[in-house]
C-alpha cells in the first residue's frame, strides 16, 4: 500500500493497522486507518560527490524532476540509471528526500562517489614460432569538450560520458593492427541517440 501511494505523490501519507477484534482465538480483524495527506511536488533536485563527471551528464539521467509529482518508482529508476553509467560506486549511492509538509513539496538529494571507469588491457601469446602481443586502453568517461581545459585531464579529458578506445596488436613486422573507436551516447545532448565511429 505504501508503494502504491508513494508512486502517486502521497509522500506525507500514513497507514496505521489496528486490531479491532480477536475471534475464536484464531481470527484477528484488522482495520487499516489511512491518512492520505497532500500530494507532494518536487521542488529542488541536487547531486553531490561527482568530482569528474559533469553535472549535465548526471542531470540527464534523473527521472524525478522539479515540478513533477513525487514518485518512488522514479527515484528507483534514477538510481538504476546512475549504476548503468558505470562511473559511480553502487554501494555508496544514496538518495535523501527532504519533505516540507507546510509547502507540500520535497527536495531530493542524491549522493554519489566516483570510481575508476577506465581499463587497460595487455595480452601476449606464443604460437607457430612467433610472439603475438596486444595492448588496449579504454576511457569510459571521455570529454571532447574538455580537450582545451587542462583541469579535466586525468590523464585525458574526462566528464562527458563519451567512450574512447585505442588498441594495437602485432607480432613484429609480419602483422600489425591498430584501431581507434569513439562513442557519444547523447548526440546533440537532448535525447539518448548514440553516435559512434571506428577506424
Amino acid at each position: 500500500i505504501s508503494a502504491l501511494y508513494m508512486d502517486d505523490g502521497y509522500l506525507f501519507f500514513q497507514i496505521n493497522p489496528i486490531e479491532t477484534q480477536i475471534r475464536e482465538l484464531k481470527y484477528i480483524d484488522l482495520e487499516l486507518q489511512i491518512t492520505e495527506g497532500k500530494q507532494a511536488k518536487i521542488n529542488n533536485v541536487t547531486v553531490e560527490g561527482n568530482t569528474k563527471t559533469n553535472d549535465r551528464i548526471i542531470m540527464r539521467e534523473i527521472r524525478s524532476l522539479p515540478g513533477q509529482l513525487f514518485k518512488r518508482s522514479d527515484i528507483i529508476r534514477t538510481q538504476e540509471e546512475f549504476n548503468r553509467l558505470g562511473f559511480f560506486n553502487p554501494e555508496s549511492l544514496g538518495v535523501n528526500p527532504l519533505p516540507d509538509p507546510k509547502t507540500g513539496t520535497v527536495d531530493i538529494h542524491y549522493s554519489v562517489e566516483e570510481k575508476p571507469a577506465d581499463q587497460v588491457e595487455l595480452q601476449g601469446g606464443w604460437g607457430n614460432g612467433m610472439f603475438v602481443g596486444s595492448f588496449g586502453v579504454s576511457f569510459s568517461n571521455f570529454s571532447t569538450s574538455g580537450i582545451g581545459d587542462k583541469s579535466t585531464w586525468s590523464p585525458l579529458p574526462t566528464g562527458d560520458g563519451q567512450k574512447l578506445r585505442l588498441r594495437a596488436q602485432s607480432n613484429g613486422s609480419y602483422y600489425q593492427n591498430y584501431s581507434i573507436s569513439f562513442e557519444e551516447p547523447w548526440l546533440g545532448g537532448k535525447k539518448p541517440n548514440s553516435f559512434s565511429v571506428a577506424l
